[in-house]
C-alpha cells in the first residue's frame, strides 16, 4: 500500500495515509484501520485519486464525519476517501444553498436559518457531511433531505463527473442509488430552499436542539439512531420495553436516556458494539416477533 500512497502523492494526491485507524473518524470511535485513507482537498485532487484506485483495482469506500457508521475492529481493505479542506465551501444564491460534499451539515442548518431560509432545520442534529446526507437521505424531525435537495454533483467511480437531480438519485427512506447501483462520490449539492421569517427558523431550532439535548446522550461516543423504526412502532420504545436499556456488552452499552442508542463507554470494540446490535434484535425478535434492521452502515473486516 505504502508504493499506492506514494503513486497518488505523485499524481498531486497531497494527503494520503497507509493503515490509519478509522476510530479517529468515527463517532463511535471504534473501528480498525484503512489500507489507504485519502484526503482530496479539491476536485482534481480527487479525481486523480479515484484514478490511481481505479488503475490497481482496488476496493473503495468514501466517509464523511463517520457518523452512522460502524468499521469492525479489522478494518477496510482498499481505499477510504474522506473529503477535506476545499471540498467543504457553503455559498448562498437567493433561495439556494450550495455547500461542498465536505462541509458540515449541522453548520448547513445553521447558515442556512441566518440568512432566513427554511427547509433545513431538521439538520441541525444530523452530525455528518452534506455528501454523506445525500449519499444516505438523511433525516431527522419527520423531514429528510430529499424534501429540499434539487441535485448534486457526483464523481462516479468510472471517473465520470455527473449532475444528478433529486429524482435521478432515487431516494427512499435512508437510501439512495449512490449507494449501490451507480457509486459515486458527492463533491457538492444543491439545496432550494424558502425564504422564512429568521426568529421563527431560530426558534424552531432551539426546539429541535433542546429535544436533542433532553433525549439523546450527546455527552458519549455514539452513531445516532442504530435502528430504523418499523412500521408503525419505534426501535426506541420496542427496545425499552423489552427491558434493554442499560444492558451492556464490554463497553457498549445500550443508551439509558434513548434506548435507539448504544453509547461506548470508553473502551468499546466495534465487536461489543455488533454484538450488542445483535443481541437486541435477537432480543425483539423473540418477544415481540418484529426484525429490527440497522440503520448504521456496518463495513470492513471482523
Amino acid at each position: 500500500m505504502e508504493r499506492i500512497a506514494r503513486e497518488m502523492r505523485d499524481a498531486g494526491v497531497e494527503e494520503v495515509r497507509v493503515d490509519e485507524p478509522l476510530s479517529r473518524h468515527t463517532t463511535w470511535k471504534v473501528g480498525g484501520p484503512a489500507d489507504i485513507l485519502v484526503y482530496p482537498h479539491s476536485k482534481d485532487e480527487l479525481e486523480r485519486a479515484m484514478s490511481v484506485i481505479n488503475r490497481h483495482g482496488l476496493p473503495w469506500r468514501v466517509i464523511g464525519r463517520g457518523s452512522n457508521l460502524l468499521v469492525r475492529d479489522g478494518g477496510i481493505r482498499g481505499a477510504v476517501i474522506k473529503l477535506g479542506t476545499g471540498l467543504d465551501d457553503m455559498r448562498v444564491e437567493g433561495d439556494r444553498v450550495i455547500a461542498g460534499g465536505g462541509y458540515s451539515f449541522v453548520r448547513l442548518s445553521v447558515m442556512a436559518a441566518r440568512y432566513g431560509l427554511t427547509g433545513l432545520e431538521f439538520a441541525g442534529g444530523i452530525p455528518g457531511t452534506v455528501g454523506g446526507a445525500v449519499f444516505m437521505n438523511a433525516g431527522a424531525h419527520g423531514s429528510e433531505l430529499s424534501r429540499v435537495l434539487e441535485s448534486a454533483e457526483v464523481l462516479l467511480e468510472d471517473g465520470q463527473w455527473v449532475r444528478l437531480s433529486k429524482e435521478e438519485l432515487g431516494f427512499k427512506y435512508r437510501t439512495s442509488i449512490l449507494q449501490a447501483e451507480r457509486r459515486g462520490v458527492v463533491t457538492e449539492a444543491v439545496f432550494h430552499l424558502q425564504e422564512g421569517d429568521r426568529k421563527q427558523v431560530a426558534d424552531s431550532m432551539a426546539r429541535f436542539k433542546d429535544r436533542r439535548r433532553q433525549t439523546q446522550p450527546l455527552q458519549y461516543p455514539c452513531a445516532g439512531s442504530v435502528f430504523r423504526n418499523p412500521p408503525g412502532d419505534h426501535s426506541g420504545r420496542l427496545i425499552e420495553a423489552a427491558g434493554l436499556k442499560g444492558y451492556r456488552i464490554g463497553d457498549a452499552e445500550v443508551s439509558e436516556q434513548h434506548a435507539n442508542f448504544i453509547i461506548n463507554r470508553g473502551h468499546a470494540t466495534a465487536n461489543d458494539v455488533l454484538t450488542l446490535i445483535q443481541h437486541i434484535i435477537g432480543t425483539i425478535k423473540e418477544k415481540y416477533g418484529v426484525t429490527l434492521e440497522p440503520e448504521v452502515q456496518v463495513v470492513g473486516e471482523g
